[in-house]
């Protein structure tokens, strides 16, 4: 089981590293005291389902943050894979940062209501964690998505993992699904349904496929088809968008929509990347 402690300075961008985790396939829970992570952990081992988790920890915890290392130590002594990940800024960012979004940071009571005060004294309490740490990463100038691309490229094996793409097939008669990023018509394909061999059949079955694919106009759709997503794909996957659903739509959701979503779907997983296939009106 990969174990991670998201830690680091209040502000610097804790939850968007989680929130990257959790997206990428972890298991993730925020703002966990120190002390319960042995046990966590050792229920989390305990599940073959769960075998990737993440846990944030940080000064939230207050003096039960300070039994960190301690926790840590526990762990890996039991065997346990546990990595550190030290998400930090610089002081005039995440005081900045504090002033944008008026939030209170975690030790401005124990400073008195002094802001500098509070980022100084986390920063002496954290760094010694930062120089010990698995993973750094510094968000000072980075934005949200070249942040979650330095995430992915650390914890991922392949990049084209961050991203689910899900085929979707569809028929315009019971409306255009409103969580669709790319739509394609497909109704100016020859059509199944008028064939009574193939009219109950869908666009799974390799009849119907072939019926629909043998058409020059077909195959160019294809061709061009692919090769726009294939120049497409890696540029949502560089602006950081964790799920992609490419929609095909025919008139009832049965044949030529299917027939796409499916052929996009082979095509896709080919190039190695992470895809899911839903005809939602096939069966109507």
């Amino acid at each position: 089981m990969d174990f991670i402690i998201v830690t680091g300075i209040s502000g610097s961008g804790k939850s968007s590293a989680a929130n990257v985790l959790e997206d990428i396939g972890y298991f993730c829970i925020d703002n966990m005291p120190p002390q319960l992570i042995p046990k966590f952990a050792e229920l989390c081992g305990e599940n073959t389902a769960i075998n990737k988790v993440a846990v944030v920890v940080d000064i939230r915890g207050g003096e039960l943050f300070l039994q960190f290392w301690e926790n840590v130590q526990e762990m890996r002594k039991e065997g346990m894979n546990v990595k550190i990940l030290f998400i930090y800024a610089d002081k005039d960012v995440i005081r900045r940062r504090y002033k944008e979004t008026r939030r209170k940071h975690p030790l401005y009571d124990i400073a008195g209501g002094d802001l500098d005060k509070a980022i100084d004294d986390e920063f002496e309490i954290l760094m010694p964690i930062r120089e010990n740490s698995d993973y750094c990463i510094d968000s000072s100038f980075t934005s949200t998505s070249k942040f979650k691309e330095i995430m992915i490229k650390m914890f991922l094996n392949k990049v084209s993992d961050s991203m689910m793409i899900n085929c979707l097939s569809f028929g315009f008669k019971y409306g255009v699904p409103d969580e669709a990023d790319l739509v394609f018509d497909v109704r100016f394909l020859p059509n199944p349904f008028y064939v009574p061999e193939l009219k109950t059949k869908t666009g799974e079955d390799a009849a119907v496929r072939d019926y629909v694919m043998n058409s020059e106009v077909s195959v160019q759709f294809r061709k061009k088809l692919f090769d726009m997503i294939e120049f497409l794909v890696p540029q949502y996957i560089s602006e950081g968008k964790s799920q992609l659903v490419i929609a095909f739509g025919c008139t009832g959701g049965r044949h030529r929509s299917v027939t796409f979503a499916e052929l996009t779907s082979s095509f896709l997983t080919e190039k190695g990347y992470n895809v899911h296939t839903l005809h939602r009106d096939a069966q109507k």
